[in-house]
């Protein structure tokens, strides 16, 4: 096992060494959220001011906030050569790498032939999707949610205990959770386990003062308008490009939005389609589920459906969104990896899009240039695609019957 792990190792680790420097060298500040919001937000709280979450309503869940103070002490020993910005960046690239080396480890306790595929798969999304796979929050989750996924079919409690906490960091591991109760294995284990470990951290953040700003991260981006990237704003880019709508900052939320007659309205409405699609996409998988679909060849594409649904009809659209899309496409290669070829190739084809508009021609999509549009509408135009993709493959989960 120690001969076949080394190459793939050394790869990895070599993969997010490079991607972490090029977040030094590429464009448009592709580790922009790493040092100027999750570092002030951290020492903030280490400072005894204001605790995110706790003392004021917050994007993210509560635990968001740990990862962003572990970085911390990891960038101490860089202070004296790259101050105190340029450490953080550092002690954050290598929290991310440790705790993408343990989810290795654990993907890869099992030395069969579909782990180590799907541990190339991760080295390659890595390297197609740069630095924001590294430099966002959202890379603290994928190990989380890849060890959770793997451990629902050995130890089912502490999978759905992992995939618990990973939501209380970012909200789409839970995806995973609630396809896995949806595909019917264990499933009072699961909901009790899952309802427990939401339970203590509860408990915690309330003991914390955190109060009625528990759930603030629900409603803090509800008045939003449409981001640049999201795909229901795709017809205003292209509406940019002739004048007849406007790219703006907003300095509230921190991201770019579309403004136009219509944009409004559109964002107004994608949560209610949000909820729709996601509870249809659910409905589905227990249909699946009661007619006999194996759970393992249910669970990774309707937690594919499910994740790559947030994304779609969602009227925030950031790049590292695409991170998600990994874990499940992992788990699909590991438990059913006969039927995993497509979706795992149109991650990756979403991966190397998603860094050909950001960072690379990001400053083009701010000034509406018609390549970095183009670019974009094929990158959402894929995310459509591997969303019927992962239906049929939910539709066509055998069954006893078949």
């Amino acid at each position: 096992m120690r001969s076949r792990s080394w190459p793939l190792w050394a790869a990895f680790l070599g993969a997010h060494l490079l991607v972490a420097v090029s977040g030094w060298l590429l464009p448009s500040q592709p580790m922009g959220d790493v040092v100027l919001v999750y570092q002030p937000w951290s020492a903030a709280a280490l400072g005894g001011g204001t605790i995110v979450g706790v003392t004021e309503n917050w994007v993210y869940p509560q635990l968001a906030l740990l990862p962003m103070l572990l970085a911390q002490p990891l960038a101490l020993p860089f202070v004296p050569l790259l101050g105190t910005a340029g450490a953080y960046l550092v002690g954050w690239a290598v929290l991310v790498t440790v705790c993408d080396a343990l989810g290795l480890a654990v993907l890869l306790r099992d030395a069969g032939r579909p782990r180590r595929l799907a541990a190339w798969f991760w080295i390659a999304a890595l390297l197609l999707l740069g630095p924001i796979a590294m430099y966002r929050i959202d890379a603290i989750t994928l190990p989380v949610a890849l060890a959770g996924g793997l451990w629902l079919a050995t130890h089912p409690r502490l999978g759905a205990s992992m995939l618990a906490v990973g939501a209380w960091i970012k909200i789409w591991p839970g995806a995973l959770l609630v396809a896995a109760v949806a595909a019917g294995r264990h499933r009072m284990e699961l909901l009790i386990t899952a309802a427990s470990a939401t339970a203590v951290i509860v408990v915690a953040l309330l003991g914390l003062g955190a109060g009625d700003r528990l759930l603030g991260f629900l409603t803090a981006q509800t008045g939003r308008g449409l981001q640049i990237e999201a795909v229901a704003a795709t017809p205003f880019l292209w509406a940019a490009t002739r004048g007849e709508a406007r790219i703006e900052y907003s300095l509230d939320i921190l991201t770019y939005q579309v403004i136009a007659p219509a944009a409004t309205a559109i964002a107004a409405a994608m949560t209610p389609l949000m909820v729709l699609a996601f509870g249809g996409i659910l409905a589905l998988g227990v249909v699946r589920a009661r007619a006999g679909a194996r759970w393992q060849r249910l669970l990774p594409p309707l937690a594919l459906a499910l994740i790559t649904a947030l994304i779609v009809t969602n009227k925030v659209g950031s790049p590292q969104f695409t991170v998600w899309l990994i874990a499940p496409a992992m788990l699909w290669i590991v438990f059913d990896r006969a039927r995993a070829h497509a979706p795992a190739a149109l991650v990756l084809l979403l991966c190397a899009l998603t860094f050909s508009v950001y960072p690379l021609t990001y400053a083009g999509l701010l000034a509406a240039d018609a390549l970095p549009v183009l670019l974009l509408t094929v990158r959402n135009g894929m995310l459509v695609v591997l969303l019927v993709v992962a239906l049929r493959a939910v539709l066509r989960t055998p069954t006893p019957a078949r």
